[in-house]
């Protein structure tokens, strides 16, 4: 399987939105959850003309993305402070390939990429599926903070490049 990363396109945001609902599935969380999550998991074309997203396609089909976004100022979502700074906001692999090292290389990317842009350090809010994931990556934890869902929470982990 050969794998490339590349910049997404903005005609490409209904495919990734598709990845990200069907990543989240995976996990068979509640529909209750993605009623929550709706907008946070539906990528538009602004989103990725107006933030650094890129996606990785696995014998030449879109699989995987992520995104890098930059928060100008510290804001309150919800119960959660989200830091200045750059953040992980998406990091999504379709099921049937999860496993396959696509991860790990877009991870890797990522790290690449921020290196290149000047980027010392990015800020990352886990599922918690997918804590063991940031840590063999070598990110390290911080704490844990309310999620979007009520009684749950998120793992902050911080990246230094």
């Amino acid at each position: 399987m050969k794998v490339v990363i590349r910049k997404a396109k903005p005609e490409e945001h209904e495919i990734l939105t598709q990845i990200s609902f069907a990543a989240k599935k995976y996990w068979n969380y509640p529909q209750e959850y993605f009623d929550v999550w709706k907008d946070e998991l539906t990528i538009s074309e602004d989103y990725v003309k107006d933030n650094t997203v890129f996606v990785a396609e696995a014998d030449g089909e879109p699989t995987a993305y992520y995104s890098i976004v930059e928060v100008k100022e510290e804001f309150m979502e919800g119960s959660t402070k989200v830091e200045k700074g750059f953040w992980l906001e998406h990091m999504f692999v379709r099921p049937q390939f999860i496993g396959k090292g696509i991860g790990r290389a877009m991870y890797g990317h990522m790290k690449e990429h921020c290196r290149a842009m000047g980027i010392d350090r990015v800020r990352i809010f886990a599922d918690p599926y997918a804590k063991g994931f940031y840590e063999r990556m070598g990110a390290q934890y911080i704490e844990e903070r309310p999620s979007s869902i009520e009684g749950r929470t998120v793992s902050l982990y911080l990246e230094l490049m």
